[in-house]
């Protein structure tokens, strides 16, 4: 079990909803938290906030969309805080809208935030926690992971790819004293995009709170945990049933409200 106090946690999608929490989670266990976002503002206020909690705390405004800002943000860490203990991928941006719909722009920017910036991330920590034999990755993916949500399947493709290259890595990094982890979150309450919509969502798919998130988040770094649902349970047998027959569980979506749900949260 490692502890969180005096570790140096680089937080990415530091700025808005759920990552605010995020960091005072990290911060209450006495983490170094490095907050990174594009917004200098919004990132300042939660350096305030958690500055009054007695944290340490560094702005990082970062386009995770272009690669050199991906380097220079390690680089800055590394410069003003010192080596990286864990980095929590959570920046992500939630296209919405039928597939054909969407600008290609859009499309590439979604993939290089939610599924390229992580993975040249972590590629560039790796080799110093490979060489001090120690250091924690953890990876914000999605319950659409698991399911492919429709009219975010730009969204669901990115984080299916982000789960399944986590689990690879965690395989290929046994035994090197670095461990990955993979948070899967449902619809989060209270913050973030479903919670603007202000919709209820179906019932077997359910929501969750932005505080389990993150103490769940805290869970995979101080007990090492490989991955963890974090929404209601009637879902996770539909899960299941997608692996057993996937024209079931498409059966399933629809006939529970779910392709009809994101339809209307799409503005269908």
């Amino acid at each position: 079990m490692e502890k969180l106090k005096g570790m140096v946690v680089l937080l990415t999608g530091a700025s808005r909803g759920i990552g605010p929490i995020v960091a005072e989670a990290l911060a209450k266990r006495g983490a170094k938290v490095a907050l990174a976002a594009r917004s200098r503002g919004a990132l300042q206020e939660v350096a305030t906030r958690l500055g009054e909690l007695g944290a340490k705390t560094l702005v990082l405004p970062v386009d995770l969309r272009q690669p050199p800002q991906r380097e220079q943000v390690i680089a800055d860490v590394l410069s003003k805080f010192g080596p990286i203990d864990a980095l929590v991928n959570n920046a992500g941006l939630e296209t919405e809208g039928a597939y054909a719909d969407l600008s290609w722009d859009a499309i590439r920017e979604t993939i290089e935030v939610n599924l390229v910036a992580p993975m040249e991330l972590t590629y560039l920590v790796l080799p110093e926690m490979i060489k001090k034999k120690a250091g924690h990755i953890v990876n914000m993916a999605s319950i659409a992971a698991k399911s492919g949500a429709p009219y975010a399947a730009t969204y669901s493709g990115t984080k299916a790819g982000l789960a399944e290259w986590t689990r690879a890595l965690r395989l290929e990094l046994s035994g090197t004293g670095v461990r990955v982890s993979t948070i899967f979150p449902g619809y989060i309450k209270e913050v973030g995009m479903f919670a603007r919509f202000g919709m209820k969502s179906p019932w077997i798919v359910g929501s969750c709170l932005p505080s389990q998130v993150a103490q769940a988040v805290v869970e995979a770094i101080e007990k090492g945990t490989a991955e963890k649902i974090i929404n209601s349970p009637p879902l996770r047998y539909s899960f299941i049933l997608n692996e057993i027959s996937p024209t079931l569980g498409d059966w399933l979506m629809r006939l529970s409200g779910v392709v009809d749900f994101q339809r209307r949260k799409a503005g269908k």
